[in-house]
């Protein structure tokens, strides 16, 4: 990211007055108050112009699929920091997300920069399934780990890839994306030797970039859902604190094979 040379702070997204909120040149409490949604307010933040229905519908079911999935660890973070701190809702709400990198949530953000690789070598000339093989070489060949593949728990295809595939292709969205992740996914056996499966991860930005969704942005997704699966989750807290359980059951599970004091476990 380029450190700009600007002296004079600059702005686009919003300004006001005494009597006037601005939002992206638009009157908040006349033009959007009431009269558009969440998901598209976001992507109209983002961007400055309105969704068109299609990258409404797409960017829609990307929140929805990832906004919760039990109690990972962002989950746990908040949920103990809350134990911890219950009058700091939003203390806790930040301890889930602070952890959103390389392996939890910001995976779509990395897939959909390989996949706009691929893109670029594809547009040039290379076969699909060539550029996907030579990108995906040369990520590992830089140590880098290939973003989107694998899951834990969802061995086979996570069936939430392919009902975002099905909403991408209803909405008549670009599917180029969507081969990219496909051909990245067919070539997983010749680049790590195992037929990993799309996860999630690497769903979103194939249906998010083939909806004009900028590549830069999509960590920005998953974090604005999970930051309300998230809220749900301390509400639960609230009335079904699990916070210091979590903590005691990692106390129970751990074994210290460190060094030891002569005296340690005696009376002395």
């Amino acid at each position: 990211m380029k450190i700009g040379k600007a002296t004079v702070p600059r702005t686009a997204i919003s300004t006001s007055d005494a009597h006037t909120i601005v939002i992206r040149g638009q009157d908040l409490s006349k033009d959007l108050i009431g009269k558009i949604s969440f998901v598209d307010h976001f992507f109209f933040l983002l961007t400055g112009e309105r969704p068109t229905p299609p990258q409404s519908e797409v960017l829609n079911a990307t929140l929805v699929a990832i906004t919760d999935h039990g109690l990972v660890p962002s989950v746990q973070a908040a949920r103990m920091t809350f134990a911890a701190a219950p009058d700091a809702l939003q203390g806790a709400v930040a301890a889930g997300i602070l952890g959103c990198g390389s392996v939890i949530l910001g995976a779509s953000e990395t897939a959909g920069r390989m996949y706009s690789e691929i893109d670029t070598l594809a547009r040039g000339g290379t076969p699909l399934a060539d550029a996907a093989l030579e990108v995906m070489k040369g990520w590992r060949a830089a140590g880098r780990a290939i973003p989107g593949y694998g899951h834990p728990l969802h061995k086979e295809r996570d069936a939430r890839v392919d009902a975002l595939f099905a909403v991408s292709r209803a909405a008549g969205t670009d599917q180029r994306f969507v081969l990219i992740a496909a051909a990245a996914e067919a070539a997983m056996p010749e680049v790590l030797g195992k037929p990993l499966k799309l996860n999630v991860s690497g769903a979103i930005p194939a249906v998010l970039l083939g909806a004009g969704f900028p590549v830069e942005a999509l960590r920005g997704v998953p974090i604005l859902a999970r930051t309300a699966g998230l809220i749900a989750h301390l509400y639960e807290e609230i009335r079904q604190p699990i916070g210091f359980a979590l903590s005691y059951q990692a106390t129970r599970e751990m074994q210290y094979d460190g060094e030891l004091p002569a005296h340690f476990g005696t009376s002395e």
